[in-house]
Order: structure tokens, then sequence, then C-alpha cells
């Protein structure tokens, strides 16, 4: 659960709207390609089938898993198809793996473990950053693949390849500052030392929105620690890591070290829990899933790190926008102007700001969520209905006078629509954002600096960006509270979630 909070604001921030990270509605530009240049333009008129052609022959469409050195199908030959989601054509088939496919990718990360973790930081560093320069290479490729698989616009597709590929240059250097402990002992023939070691296997679960994202983020620290990893992205957009761990693979990062299987989500996360050899689970998903795989995780007592919310997104958009009475009215029409400037099409149409959403289930919850405000009084102020592109297009929606009886208001509606709400006080603003089981990023908007320190030591949330929306970054510690998850990702602080702590203790030291 997200939260923006407009407190005593004179002029209304501008907002971006994106289907592909619920919504993101609180600053100027607040999308992450704001923060990078964009690729060439391409034309409005590419096909699926021209778009895949081209990154097959820059050998970046890989179709089938990783297992150690084998690009491989599933042991039964199944298949699943990848659509694009703004045209519903087949990009192509890909494997429908199980259990037993995973079991041979935790096999191979775990014979790689142990030359992967003898090596030096400084030879992991070393590779990391040629993966990371192979990212910066291919951007504009993997950019349109992203585009391709998962429908956000081409220039944001860009800026999230600079933001992915960002953790991994991040992660290279601080290969080389993993630093133990010396402690001054009790007694004098006495030396206590801490070491800081991979924990292992780890097992990554990602989700569809930040294809490429959301795998450097874990996997980055992960192979900066010595850690080997199989990697489970969604069924809805495997292309981008199979490309992303194609480039890890010429930069030199050795077979083993990275695998991946797609397909079969239950059985793939079911081997994935009760194998002892993997030692640890991170995941970014839904509640639901990230519950059953604490659960799972317990019995073969695994380290977890999760980051799950009700929508299933790991991005930081503001799900809630209150407003204070005074300037609602005001906010609300300069707001609604703003959204209705947004461009919605092809993510690889000129201008397009909004991509489709990624399936029919998403704008069918979509149009449930509306109309379950709508049912209850609240006001549709801009859109609210399928756009006229059709398919899994909907209108930039702005709702007012949102109730807290409402759905969109407890749940993430996981598409283009801001909630807008009224609160009289600083108190009523604060209980209302607290007022939900999850936590991961709020936001205040206020001239009052000494406002600002209160309610962000008041508010229940992992982040808080105070008159700034873009606030995510591979140097700081990204992660929720309550039901948000558990853990942190990026920074120096990320590194620790894929460290074992061994405590030695010398003995007989004073002996001549």
């Amino acid at each position: 659960m997200r939260v923006a909070v407009a407190v005593g604001v004179s002029t209304p921030p501008v907002a971006t709207m994106r289907s592909s990270c619920t919504r993101r509605i609180v600053a100027v530009s607040y999308r992450f390609v704001s923060m990078h240049m964009a690729a060439a333009p391409l034309s409005r008129t590419l096909s699926t089938e021209s778009v895949a052609a081209r990154l097959t022959s820059a050998g970046l469409l890989r179709t089938k898993g990783l297992i150690g050195a084998n690009w491989t199908d599933a042991r039964d030959g199944k298949t699943m198809p990848v659509y694009n989601p703004s045209t519903g054509e087949v990009i192509a088939d890909v494997p429908f793996m199980g259990s037993k496919d995973t079991e041979d990718a935790i096999s191979s990360a775990y014979d790689a473990f142990p030359a992967w973790s003898k090596l030096t930081a400084t030879e992991r560093s070393q590779l990391l950053r040629k993966w990371y320069d192979l990212l910066m290479a291919n951007k504009e490729e993997i950019g349109q693949l992203i585009t391709l698989e998962q429908g956000k616009p081409l220039k944001e597709a860009i800026g999230e390849v600079n933001y992915g590929a960002s953790f991994i240059e991040y992660f290279a250097e601080e290969a080389k500052r993993i630093y133990g402990d010396i402690i001054p002992p009790t007694l004098n023939d006495r030396r206590i030392l801490v070491l800081k070691q991979p924990i292992g296997v780890i097992a990554a679960i990602t989700p569809w929105n930040f294809p490429l994202a959301m795998i450097t983020r874990k996997v980055g620290p992960a192979l900066a620690c010595g850690c080997t990893a199989v990697i489970k992205p969604s069924e809805l957009t495997p292309f981008t890591a199979l490309a992303a761990v194609e480039l890890a693979l010429q930069a030199g990062i050795p077979p083993g070290v990275l695998n991946v299987v797609m397909g079969d989500a239950p059985a793939i996360g079911d081997a994935l829990m009760a194998n002892t050899r993997v030692r640890k689970i991170t995941f970014t998903g839904s509640t639901a899933v990230g519950k059953k795989l604490m659960a799972g995780a317990a019995g073969t007592v695994k380290k977890l790190g999760s980051k799950f919310r009700n929508s299933g997104q790991t991005c930081v958009c503001a799900n809630r926008i209150l407003v204070q009475d005074g300037i609602y009215d005001k906010f609300a029409a300069a707001f609604s102007k703003a959204v209705q400037i947004l461009q919605v099409g092809d993510g690889f149409s000129e201008g397009a700001s909004q991509g489709p959403l990624i399936n029919d289930a998403a704008i069918e919850k979509v149009e449930s969520f509306v109309e379950d405000a709508v049912s209850k009084g609240a006001d549709v102020l801009l859109g609210g209905k399928r756009h006229s592109l059709g398919r899994t297009f909907y209108e930039p929606t702005v709702l007012g006078n949102i109730s807290s009886d409402m759905i969109v208001s407890r749940e993430e509606v996981f598409g283009p629509v801001a909630p807008l709400m009224r609160f009289k006080t600083e108190e009523e603003a604060i209980s209302i954002a607290n007022d939900t089981n999850a936590g991961l990023a709020a936001y205040i908007f206020t001239t009052n600096v000494q406002r600002s320190w209160r309610v962000t030591e008041a508010l229940e949330y992992g982040l808080v960006g105070v008159n700034e929306g873009v606030i995510s970054t591979e140097v700081a510690p990204f992660g929720g509270v309550k039901q948000s998850g558990l853990g942190r990702e990026g920074s120096k602080y990320g590194m620790d979630e894929y460290l074992e702590m061994k405590y030695v203790c010398l003995g007989d030291m004073n002996r001549k």
C-alpha cells in the first residue's frame, strides 16, 4: 500500500500514470524514464513479428530455460505462449517447466556454488561490472523486449534498463566491501571475530511489472556476496529474464551461477520450498503467495526476504491521494486536467505515456473497483471506462470523494486509477494513511518543514518521500513494514540479506 498526502500545498503536483505500475501520481514527471535519456523513437507500425525478429537476430530473444550451460526445454516437452499485451499476438512459446526442471536448476546452482563463492571479491566484482556494461550496451534492445512482452511505453522500458542495470553496477562495487568484525574478548587468552559468508543457493521469484529491475535488485547482491541463484520470472514476462542471463553468460559469469525456470508456478514454488539446498527465498508478488512461501520456507528453515502487497507490485506508486479539504477542489480540477493530456497507446507508439494492462483479468479488476466506488458515491472526474483502443487499454481515471468503505481505498486497483480522499487535519491524514495492513511507501507534500518531519515520523511506512516522488535508487534500502514484506533490497543493507554471520573464537592465544 502506498499513500500520498498533500498538506497545505498551494499548487498541486503534476500527475503521470502507468498501468504497468498501478499508479504513479504524486510528483512532477514521476516515472523512471524521467531520469534517463530515451532511445530513438520507433515506428508506430512495428509489429510483434518484426520486433521479435530483430531481437532474435541480436541473440536476445531466448525461448528456452537456462539450466547450467544449457538452454533447455521442459522435461515433458510442454510449452506455453507469451503474448504481447498491446496486440494479443503470440511473441513466442517458452517451456512450461515444473518440479523436475526446478530440481535440475537447483542442482546446477548448488554445484556452481563452491567455485563461485571461492572467487575473490575482486574477481566477482569484475564479472558483475562486465555484465553491467553489456546491459547498458544493449539497453535499447532490452527496452524493446520489455515493451514487447510487458506493454509499458518504450521510454519507460529504456528507463527500467538503466534503473535495473544500476543495481548490477552498485553491487559490483559493494562486492569488495563485505567486512567482518573483531570484538574485544572477555578473557585475555581469547580472540573473537565475526566472518560474513555467502548463504548459498538462493531462489528469486519475480513479478511482471519490472521484468529486469526486480531480477537485478535480487541477484546483483546475491552474486556479489558469492551466492548462486535460481530465477523464476513471471510467466507473463520471461523473455527479459532470459535476455539478462544471456548477457551474464557473455560477461563471463560461469554457467550454473544463474539458472532460469518458468511455467507451472505452484510446482516450481513447491520445489524451491522443499529443497534443503535452497537457503534463501527472495520474492516479490502478492500477499497471498508471500504468506504461502513463508509457510513453506518454515519447513526447511530458509531465510526469507519478501516484498509483497495486495497488488503483487513492487513499485512505489501512490495508491491513495489524501488532499486537505481547503485545497481539494482546486487540486482535483488541476490534477484531472494534467491527467487528461496523457497519451494512451501501444508501447512502441510515439508519445505514449500509458500502455495496456497486462491481461484481461487485470482490466476486469480495474472495472470492478471503479464500479464499486461509483456505487458507493464516488465521482468519476475523468475516465472510468475502457479505452477506445480496445483490448486491455483503460482510460486514465480520476475518482473523487473516495471513502474508506470503498475497495479502491483498501486494496490496490492494479491499474491507472487515482482515488482522491479528503481530510481536514494532520492527525486525520496520518490516521487514514496508517489504516492499512501494508506499508511500503508514502509521500507528503507540504511547505511546512516542521510538519514534514512530524508526519514522516508518524507514517508507518518503510519509505517516505517528502516533496519528492522519485525516491527509488540503488543506494538506499527498499522495503516495507507490516504486510509489505520482510528485509530490504538495494544499498549496503541489501547485502546482509545474502550473508550469514559466523562467530569465531580463538582460544589459548597466550601460549608461547
